[in-house]
């Protein structure tokens, strides 16, 4: 008995259709900025190597920071309407 129910179980969870929720415009928002300071820190410090000056290596990094910031934010939005993969 214990095997029939265990399999009714295991059909049962197989056979579930997975819903999960769209990721809110908060938590993009969020990782958006934190992904951002990341890679804004990595090109700075690039920047400065190629450079030798530290006031364009911030304004390089200020001018990326601002322009990835808006283009992976609306990436991850249209990314979140996509059905495909998930």
């Amino acid at each position: 008995m214990r095997s029939v129910v265990q399999a009714e179980l295991s059909i049962e969870k197989e056979t579930q259709v997975s819903v999960e929720p769209q990721e809110n415009i908060k938590r993009s928002l969020i990782k958006t900025i934190s992904w951002r300071v990341v890679g804004t820190l990595a090109t700075v410090i690039i920047s400065y190597l190629i450079t030798g000056t530290l006031a364009l290596a911030f304004s390089i990094g200020g001018i990326e920071l601002i322009s990835k910031m808006v283009l992976y934010f609306f990436h991850e939005r249209a990314w979140n309407n996509i059905k495909w993969g998930k």
